[in-house]
């Protein structure tokens, strides 16, 4: 997951993300099926940089800032 219906429409299209909407959610989520690692790459050249990660559970969060 890379964003949601709020998310930056040309962010979201320069990632190639498609915007679904998973049952029970009462939202719209932007979801890519690149590897993390070509996600943040594309959003490094794009102008962010990775502040911090974490696990939870099964996930892998990352919070990044543009510069």
């Amino acid at each position: 997951m890379v964003g949601d219906e709020h998310s930056d429409q040309h962010l979201m299209d320069y990632l190639g993300a498609i915007k679904r909407n998973v049952l029970g959610n009462h939202f719209w989520e932007y979801y890519v099926n690149d590897a993390p690692r070509i996600v943040l790459d594309k959003l490094e050249k794009y102008g962010y940089r990775v502040v911090s990660m974490t696990g939870v559970g099964q996930t892998l969060v990352w919070c990044l800032h543009k510069e």
